[in-house]
């Protein structure tokens, strides 16, 4: 892995309870993101973080993550406006996980495809899972992806 502007990873005992961020990034280079509501709790998006994005996110308090299937940055409400204001940033126990509580700005949505939240559909539980596992939308949508994105 490339040099990163953390520090080291050093033994358990100072990742677990040691006051230096030293993220645990995997094989690929990443580090997964929760990203929840500031203000409500309500968690919005899973996303994936490199040093890059990670150290950007810190220096401008705005969300950037590393985009997996593009293979680019993107500073989440750079074409949308639906940009990311950190408010609080947090790491897990073993320094693999990053939390972060946002408020969104535009319309306030967060998901491409037009929610509020990326996680609007319900599985259905009580069944052996299968190819016929069922979801179920939750969530209204806030807008219409086609007006922001233009047509796919």
């Amino acid at each position: 892995m490339t040099d990163t502007p953390f520090a080291p990873r050093t033994e358990k005992a100072t990742i677990e309870t040691g006051s230096n961020l030293s993220p645990k990034f995997d094989a690929e280079g990443l580090i997964p993101a929760i990203v929840t509501d500031a203000d409500s709790g309500e968690v919005l998006m899973l996303g994936y973080m490199n040093a890059e994005a990670l150290a950007r996110t810190i220096e401008t308090g705005e969300a950037w993550y590393w985009s997996r299937s593009r293979q680019e940055f993107w500073k989440k409400g750079g074409t949308s406006g639906q940009v990311q204001k950190v408010v609080e940033m947090r790491t897990d126990c073993d320094q693999d996980a990053i939390l972060i509580k946002v408020r969104v700005a535009g319309n306030g949505a967060t998901c491409h495809v037009g929610y509020r939240s990326c996680f609007y559909r319900t599985v259905e539980l009580g069944r052996p899972a299968s190819p016929q596992t069922a979801l179920e939308t939750v969530e209204t949508r806030v807008y219409d992806p086609a007006d922001v994105y233009g047509k796919k």
